[in-house]
């Protein structure tokens, strides 16, 4: 199957329970080498919005010394978070319904949160949402990491990431990519600072914050 025009709709990705995104094969290794540096040894990471569940089985294999916690609001994205999870290891809980744009969520605590291409594919308040709850969940020093395509007022946007800008609101006028500054400066409300921003491949950026000690 060709890969479906971003950001695919769960129904793209075939009828089966166990989906694939080809995006996810491309760019988890970037993501785990960033990962590497940027979440605990040990402890929970809830991954937001984790999508077909591809990236949360291999995550949960890389670091077998956290427990990895999917989460989705999708049905679909659910079930296919379960089904990959039936080959995964013990540390790859049972992922959860999480709509992060709710101040209720099914979880009272995380050593890390992280959230993979969800920003500019949902509503403003989901974002808002996320930061509000990562600053409820995160211990002191807990890391909330976002990964995706960013604008930065420092960074030339490239050709590419403005044309996907133009046709996410063409899609939705919900969506759309989201500056960095506009992100930093509401999670700092949140306790959450800000701490590096590195450049990955195809013009995308991971972010990571820190809670307030």
């Amino acid at each position: 199957m060709a890969d479906p025009i971003p950001p695919y709709e769960m129904g793209d990705l075939g009828p089966e329970d166990r989906k694939q995104a080809p995006a996810a094969a491309r760019n988890r290794q970037f993501i785990i080498d960033v990962l590497a540096d940027w979440l605990p040894k040990t402890g929970l990471v809830l991954e937001t919005s984790s999508g077909t569940g591809e990236h949360a089985l291999a995550f949960a294999q890389r670091f077998p010394a956290l427990d990895w916690q999917p989460s989705d609001l999708d049905p679909a994205a659910l079930r296919s978070i379960a089904a990959w999870r039936q080959d995964g290891p013990d540390n790859l809980l049972s992922p959860l319904l999480i709509d992060t744009s709710k101040s209720s969520w099914p979880i009272g605590r995380a050593d890390a949160l992280l959230s993979i291409n969800m920003v500019h594919i949902s509503p403003w308040a989901a974002t808002l949402g996320l930061l509000a709850g990562a600053g409820r969940l995160l211990p002191p020093g807990g890391p909330l990491i976002f990964y995706g395509p960013w604008l930065a007022d420092d960074v030339e946007t490239a050709p590419s990431n403005l044309a996907f800008d133009e046709g996410l609101k063409s899609r939705n006028d919900a969506w759309g990519l989201r500056r960095v500054e506009d992100v930093a400066a509401l999670a700092a409300k949140e306790g959450l600072l800000l701490e590096e921003r590195r450049a990955m491949p195809s013009n995308n950026m991971m972010l990571l914050f820190r809670k307030r000690s």
